[in-house]
Order: C-alpha cells, then sequence, then structure tokens
C-alpha cells in the first residue's frame, strides 16, 4: 500500500481520471482545480479537498499538476500572474512537484530552477494519450528532470501511465511532447485529408477506414478516432485548442531551434481555423470539419448527421 500522499492540481479532463486511478491504487490524493465540480468528484471518490495550490502542496510528498499551458503552470506554481495561494508557497524541501502539463521547454527550466531554490525537485512529465488513455492509465509520459528523482515517482507514474520514458534535462519532456503533437497533427490533417477525398470520389468509408487501417497507413488516428470522424462524431477526447496551442510551441521551438517545419505549419493553421470558427472545444480530430468547410460538404456515412 503506497505510503505517499498525492497532491494533484488541475482536474480537468485528463487531471481528474488520472487522479482517481491513484486513489484507485491505494494513495491519498489531495487535490484542487479552479471550478468546484471536479473536486467534488473527486472526493466523493475517496480524495480531499487542498483548498489552494498552496493548500495541496502543504499536504502532500508530490504534487502532480496538469494544466492547460504554460502560463498557467507559471501562475499556479509561482504565482506570477496574481494567484494568492501558489504551489510554492506550500511547498518544503525534499519534495518534488512533476507537471504533466504541455508547455514551453524554457518554462519548464525555468520553474524547475525556482523550485530547486527552495530544495524541492521538478519533472517536467507531459503526456499523450487522450482522455481514455487517462481513464485507463495507459498514457504515455515523456519525462525529463533527474533520473534519481524519477525512479522515487515510477510507482505512482505508472499508474496513470503504461509508458514511463525518462528523456533527459529539464525540459526534455516538454521537447519530447512538442515531437509527440507534430506527429499526432500529420495524423489527423492526413486521416481528414484521406477522407474528404475518399468521400468525394465516391468511396465507402467504412471501407477505406478498415482497408488501410491494416496496412502501411496504419495509425493511432486511424484506430480511434477515424471511426467516430465519419459519423461527425467530434466529442472530446482532446480539445482542439489545447492541439492549437501544442502546435505553437512546437512551431515555436522550430524557429528557436532553426528546425524546418512546413508541415507543422500547415496544421497549426488549420487548427487556428477550428479555434476561429468556435470549434476550439471539439476534438483535435474536428479538423476534418476545416477540410469539409473548403470542399463544400461534409464527409460522412449515410444517416450520420
Amino acid at each position: 500500500m503506497p505510503t505517499a500522499t498525492a497532491g494533484f492540481v488541475g482536474l480537468g479532463i485528463m487531471g481528474l481520471p488520472m487522479a482517481k486511478n491513484l486513489l484507485d491504487a491505494g494513495y491519498d490524493v489531495v487535490g484542487h482545480n479552479r471550478s468546484d465540480e471536479p473536486v467534488d468528484e473527486l472526493v466523493e471518490h475517496g480524495g480531499e479537498d487542498g483548498g489552494s495550490p498552496a493548500g495541496v502542496a502543504e499536504r502532500s510528498d508530490v504534487v502532480f499538476l496538469c494544466l492547460p499551458d504554460s502560463p498557467a503552470v507559471a501562475d499556479v506554481v509561482l504565482g506570477e500572474d496574481g494567484e494568492p495561494d501558489p504551489v510554492i508557497d506550500g511547498v518544503s524541501a525534499g519534495m518534488t512537484v512533476v507537471d504533466h502539463s504541455t508547455i514551453s521547454p524554457t518554462v519548464a527550466e525555468a520553474v524547475a530552477e525556482r523550485l530547486a531554490e527552495e530544495g524541492v525537485d521538478a519533472l517536467d512529465a507531459p503526456i499523450s494519450g487522450g482522455e481514455s488513455g487517462a481513464i485507463e492509465g495507459t498514457l504515455s509520459i515523456m519525462v525529463g528532470g533527474d533520473e534519481d528523482v524519477l525512479a522515487e515517482h515510477a510507482d505512482a507514474l505508472e499508474v496513470m501511465g503504461e509508458t514511463v520514458t525518462h528523456c533527459g534535462p529539464s525540459g526534455a519532456g516538454q521537447t519530447t511532447k512538442a515531437c509527440n503533437q507534430i506527429v499526432v497533427a500529420a495524423q489527423m490533417v492526413g486521416v481528414s485529408e484521406a477522407l474528404v477525398f475518399a468521400h468525394n470520389a465516391g468511396a465507402n468509408l467504412e471501407a477505406v477506414v478498415d482497408a488501410i487501417s491494416g496496412g502501411a497507413a496504419g495509425c493511432w488516428t486511424l484506430d480511434n478516432r477515424a471511426p467516430s470522424m465519419i459519423r461527425g462524431d467530434f466529442d472530446p477526447g482532446f480539445f482542439a485548442e489545447y492541439q492549437y496551442k501544442d502546435l505553437r510551441i512546437a512551431t515555436d521551438a522550430g524557429e528557436t531551434f532553426g528546425s524546418p517545419m512546413p508541415q507543422t505549419e500547415l496544421a497549426h493553421e488549420l487548427y487556428k481555423s477550428m479555434v476561429q470558427n468556435d470549434m476550439g472545444r471539439d476534438d483535435n480530430s474536428g479538423v476534418m470539419q476545416v477540410l469539409e468547410m473548403l470542399a463544400g460538404e461534409e464527409a460522412r456515412i449515410d444517416g450520420a448527421d
């Protein structure tokens, strides 16, 4: 039975099921979220309400974060944008903060440096696998930071993720996540193009998905999203606006390091179009809708909306 108390700040579409999995594995979990409903759900599942980010840290041995972007992490952890009770006000030497958010590698490094001044270790540990992976505990977790610190918390991370990979020093987890999102976006756009083309050419969309999933084109998007896409079901497993944010991180980093990203720049613009057309809270597979707008018709199986 685990003896450490885990704090969890950010109980959204990913964070709440991750925190529940820690509870189910026997950890005591103290949580906080900007809105009350997820905290209430965590308490109903056996967790405790920490009251604030600092309150969570004060009652925890390790604090996990799952927040939407770099400014949110800087504010919640360091109080840089007015958070009255940031995590850093509740930490003590010897603790660890594990950040599952997807943020800029440079922000991850800066947060780790500031926490180190308080004697607190930090791991940047962004995740991939969507809501289903968070619920099932099968996420891929990409970790930057000290390998010995990772080893101390491997048991908890393995509750939430099927694959936990040490990628290098602070910031390396975020660099790896940017690589992940480059490939995810390429899949989403490529599958969307293929399905709109198949529809316009008069092909049976279900047959197309079945046929190409088993060949060289096989990928996560075809297996997990295409059956919903051709039915017009874009209920979010991962918000398109978050995909857009992640691609901004990737393209900004590409500019910093002089790395060409022609495909990623195109995907970035398509996801921008989703956000500008009020589709940002759709699933990231909903980029298909932008291509349908360009084509002038929807690619759906018979009877689907």
